[in-house]
């Protein structure tokens, strides 16, 4: 953590407002991207992003709050409520991750080239086991490194690097012209 974080983090634990909203303000929109990403709605995506700081005030407030990694103590907080929502909906299987929308100067032809594609893509992740999700959505949608990775969710490098691997070689494996044409055969 450098040095401006750690000052924000002592201004938040003094219940600073302007240090509060600068943390609303830099991670609310990185939350509710990464949260709607999972469950591809954005009402539920508000909702579930706003929770997570009602629990970081709450948690301030009881003195539990983050004393250091407030980025991955926020993540870590989505990530659950994220993991509850589809608890609470019966959909243990797959957290699925949202459609892109397409381009509006496209024909109706690459249209729907586009959405079959999207289609097969959305399939693919969803195929993959939820910490394969987990890990390909914060590493190559949200940007976050390796490192990173591991701390957001709480696993070794290691663990994040061989989730990251197989999920992308399953990828591969569904998404590749070869062994599509095998799978129909």
């Amino acid at each position: 953590m450098n040095t401006s974080d750690e000052k924000l983090l002592q201004k938040v634990w003094n219940f600073d407002h302007k240090a509060l909203t600068a943390v609303y303000d830099q991670y609310h929109p990185l939350l509710y991207r990464y949260i709607v990403r999972q469950v591809s709605d954005g009402e539920t995506a508000r909702e579930l992003t706003a929770v997570v700081f009602e629990r970081f005030l709450a948690a301030l407030k009881n003195g539990n709050g983050p004393h250091t990694q407030l980025k991955a103590w926020l993540y870590r907080t989505a990530h659950n409520l994220v993991v509850d929502h589809y608890r609470r909906q019966a959909h243990r299987d797959h957290l699925p991750l949202a459609e892109t929308l397409p381009s509006h100067s496209i024909t109706p032809g690459q249209l729907a080239e586009q959405h079959l594609l999207g289609e097969q893509a959305k399939n693919a992740l969803q195929s993959l086991t939820p910490a394969q999700q987990q890990v390909i959505a914060l590493k190559f949608l949200e940007g976050f490194s390796n490192a990173e990775v591991a701390e957001l969710i709480n696993k070794p490098i290691g663990a994040v690097k061989a989730l990251q691997h197989r999920g992308l070689a399953r990828l591969q494996q569904l998404l590749t012209p070869e062994s599509a044409e095998e799978r129909v055969a």
